[in-house]
């Protein structure tokens, strides 16, 4: 008893909060719920990020789905990328079953069914809001990264968009960028080697593969207007609970080029579109990345960079991103070293490289004299997790061996009806869905060389007239001069010339008689 009173102490002391925070489980020590030992989770720190981890089955999704529903009722917009398809049961309400009266038989409190706000997005033909971005928004910088160009070709491409900037020649889709490489490439080369520099053709070859590739995993829906705008994933509902936006991406998992674009453009136009707010006392936006291994297995090092940067960069701009995943181990450690808020659901021990793993994993939680951390690892069950998060004062609190609440939303998928229903009420679904091809640098380019070819063709039409008239005047001078009197014409003309130049320079051949005025 005295030793339950001492955790009981422990938990209480460290996951007491001032400030806003909601309760995510109650803490277990030796397998059994201490009462009154509520684990919680403090609003001020979760835009410190965080990581799910854990074997398949063992309730990642569950977690992510309470986190981000408590999230939700705390006013905090929420983004969730839906990779295995079983999220969108947020939007509808949940029902009770005898498992869940058990579970908060347990932990105590009370539950009661609630449907979330949700906006259903889409990168590919998926139901939902189209996610799209132009090539000129998106930037040479990062359009480079995501096509793994090196530093030369990155230059290219750099100027190539300095001259689309100066020509007036806009960038919209994968189409634009691709006419621009074969204008560069002939038609216009001269023309920018002149202004700009050098262009090699085994370049402008190399890169425009590289944008084929991509278009191949889908780039072509990704790229256009109308470009989504950063603040529509911030909506707070009618209610005053956050949005919940959800990005179906379960066609795109063996497009690691697609889903690395996406994710390069969204987190760059958060970090270059919101403003620094330093420490704030909740989240502007909490990002949840459902089985993340998958993208951190198939990046380029230019999305792990860019990750890593944000990571450490858009903190101050109000914004948390989360991981979920199968083990810590799959996350990058500079990645890692930087989430505040751990949940670590159980790991399994088949292998000795599993249990390697899990030695690993367990040094990455603080010291408890209550816990052996890798021993326990293996122990939590279904819908149990050991949490630690960073406190008001951004100290790491207590490991905890914790049973979690259940979700109130439906923990099961939306059915094609309702689904359906969700996207018709969709007020955004009329803002982005309209597909737009303004004119760009395409049309622009394709009118400037029919211009070309027209003139050109004009030219050649003229050409045999001009040479026809040249032919007949030249027939026509040649006939004159040698004409008899045309040769004596000739002849007197140049006497005269003559005479005229000797007398004016008192040479003249004949002597003047004088005349006085006396």
């Amino acid at each position: 008893m005295a030793n339950q009173e001492a955790f009981l102490e422990y938990i209480k002391n460290g996951y007491t909060f001032k400030g806003e925070h909601f309760k995510l489980g109650c803490a277990m020590l030796n397998g059994e719920v201490v009462t009154g030992a509520d684990v919680t989770l403090p609003l001020k720190t979760l835009n410190r990020h965080g990581l799910i981890a854990g074997a398949t089955g063992t309730g990642k999704t569950k977690t992510l789905q309470v986190i981000a529903e408590g999230l939700s009722d705390a006013s905090v917009p929420v983004m969730l990328m839906d990779i295995k398809g079983d999220l969108s049961g947020i939007a509808a309400a949940g029902v009770s079953n005898a498992k869940i009266e058990e579970r908060y038989a347990k932990i105590g409190g009370t539950w009661s069914p609630a449907a979330y706000p949700v906006e259903l997005l889409s990168l590919s033909q998926e139901k939902g809001v189209r996610l799209r971005a132009t090539v000129t928004e998106f930037g040479p910088v990062l359009l480079s990264k995501i096509l793994e160009l090196n530093d030369t070709q990155a230059g290219l491409v750099a100027m190539i968009f300095k001259y689309c900037d100066d020509n007036k020649l806009p960038l919209l889709d994968l189409k634009d960028f691709k006419k621009v490489l074969q204008y560069v490439s002939d038609e216009g080369k001269k023309e920018l080697e002149k202004d700009y520099g050098k262009i090699s053709t085994t370049s402008t070859g190399t890169i425009l593969r590289k944008v084929i590739e991509l278009e191949q995993q889908g780039g072509a829906l990704f790229f256009g207007e109308k470009s989504f705008e950063v603040d529509d994933l911030m909506h707070i509902g009618d209610d005053g609970r956050g949005k919940i936006s959800i990005v179906r991406v379960t066609d795109i998992q063996d497009r690691p080029k697609l889903f690395s674009t996406f994710m390069l453009s969204l987190l760059a136009e958060l970090y270059a579109t919101l403003p620094e707010e330093g420490d704030m006392d909740k989240p502007k936006l909490v990002m949840f990345i459902d089985e993340a291994h998958l993208i951190f297995q198939e990046a380029s090092d230019a999305l792990l960079q860019q990750i890593e940067t944000i990571i450490k960069l858009i903190r101050s701009k109000g914004v948390g991103i989360f991981f979920c995943t199968q083990n810590p181990m799959d996350v990058p450690a500079s990645v890692l070293g930087q989430l505040g808020l751990k949940v670590q659901h159980a790991l399994r021990a088949f292998t000795a490289n599993d249990r390697k793993a899990i030695k690993q994993t367990a040094e990455n939680y603080p010291l408890s004299d209550f816990y052996k951390t890798d021993e326990l690892l293996t122990q939590i069950g279904i819908g149990e997790a050991l949490v630690t998060c960073l406190s008001e004062k951004g100290t790491p609190t207590p490991l905890a061996a914790t049973m979690l609440v259940s979700p109130r939303s439906r923990m099961d998928i939306l059915t094609p009806e309702e689904l359906e229903q969700l996207v018709d009420d969709s007020k955004l679904i009329k803002k982005y869905n309209t597909e737009v091809d303004s004119e760009s640098a395409y049309e622009m380019l394709n009118a400037k060389l029919e211009e070309a070819a027209e003139r050109s063709k004009a030219e050649e039409d003229e050409a045999p007239a001009k040479k026809g008239r040249a032919k007949e005047e030249k027939g026509l001078f040649e006939t004159i001069m040698t004409s008899s009197a045309a040769r004596q014409a000739g002849r007197t003309a140049a006497n005269v010339i003559t005479r005229s130049l000797l007398g004016a320079l008192g040479l003249g051949g004949r002597s003047k008689k004088k005349t006085s005025w006396f």
